[in-house]
């Protein structure tokens, strides 16, 4: 009876959706913002992209040195990636689900997402010159020299994988594949050069929950594959709204976004897309043993904000809309982690 019930929840859910999708779109669409050319311009060179000054020499130049190594590992990324782990690992649960192992994991985590940022700094350096947002990062200003940040994350990729391997080879192995994957598939093969870079480069933000639960069962469970493909379906309809806010940007570096692809409608309806796909994951999530109430409930809400977020972005169409809906989707994947760790731990 339960699963009769689950799939009528879905197939409902299905066609609600599909309503509310064709409603907006037919209410705010714009059928002709799709770009003709995309990316048909030339770039412009490198060398005639601005480049803030740099610091004085002295102390000033030495605290944006040591601001700019912490920069280079993507630091905001950190605590909702951590977390996604810490979800999957209290879920998993277990005689191994101990202080010594959740704190290797959570180290040996925040150093591959500091690994993986720092060399996507490095691989993207020429490109982060051509845009506003990008144009002041350590390596596009020449404040700290490729081959240091190299040899700076390939330093934190060693203790990170190090500490997995401490914990089990599972482990590891997952935590160098997460590091490759973001680094070498996602930035040099995906983001540059196919419109779906954002929905495939979800792996790799979906790939602490299978090391999370990997830490403390030495498998990959059903569970963590559950928390996994959350964040794989989040991931479109969080960043989804980062694109259409810096849609100029990404076109003057050449990166083919939705936005500046298959223009703006187009993008918006791809984030309620995948925003329903997310809530009836996390839905099928609930069925796991040991969520309970809080789960549902914070679920419930946190899903209404987002999807009051992501209707506004549709008829505001503003840069504001989008940031709203952006940081909307935030709140909605750490607070769903939280009730994770919280409903299992209070069992």
């Amino acid at each position: 009876i339960l699963y009769i019930a689950t799939a009528m929840f879905f197939l409902i859910f299905g066609g609600v959706l599909a309503a509310l999708t064709w409603a907006l779109e037919a209410a705010t669409g714009d059928p002709d913002d799709e770009p003709e050319d995309p990316l048909d311009d030339e770039l412009p060179p490198v060398e005639d992209a601005p480049s803030p000054a740099l610091p004085e020499p002295g102390w000033p130049r030495t605290k944006a040195k040591i601001l700019a190594y912490a920069r280079l590992t993507k630091p905001r990324l950190m605590w909702l990636l951590c977390l996604v782990a810490a979800a999957a690992m209290a879920l998993a649960g277990g005689e191994n689900f101990t202080v010594p192992v959740v704190a290797k994991t959570m180290v040996g985590g925040a150093l591959a997402i500091g690994a993986s940022g720092t060399f996507n700094h490095v691989l993207e350096r020429d490109v982060d010159r051509r845009m506003q947002r990008t144009s002041d990062r350590p390596l596009a200003v020449d404040l700290v020299p490729v081959r240091n940040a190299v040899a700076f994350g390939l330093s934190l990729a060693a203790i990170s994988v190090g500490l997995f391997a401490s914990i089990n080879v599972l482990a590891a192995v997952l935590g160098l594949i997460a590091i490759a994957f973001y680094s070498v598939v996602y930035t040099l093969i995906l983001k540059p050069n196919t419109v779906q870079n954002t929905v495939i480069g979800g792996a790799a933000g979906a790939l602490p929950a299978l090391i999370g639960w990997a830490a403390v069962t030495g498998e990959i469970g059903w569970g963590g594959v559950g928390l996994a493909a959350v964040v794989f379906l989040w991931t479109p309809a969080h960043f989804y709204n980062l694109a259409l806010a810096y849609k100029d940007d990404y076109e003057a570096g050449g990166f083919p976004m939705m936005p500046v692809v298959r223009g703006e409608t187009t993008t918006r309806r791809h984030i309620l897309w995948y925003l329903g796909a997310t809530l009836a994951a996390t839905a099928a999530l609930a069925l796991i043993p040991g969520l309970d109430w809080l789960f549902v409930a914070l679920g419930i809400a946190l899903a209404g904000v987002f999807l009051w977020a992501v209707v506004r972005l549709h008829f505001e169409r503003t840069e504001a809309a989008a940031f709203r809906a952006f940081h909307a989707s935030n709140a909605y994947l750490g607070g769903v982690l939280l009730a994770v760790v919280l409903d299992t731990l209070a069992l």
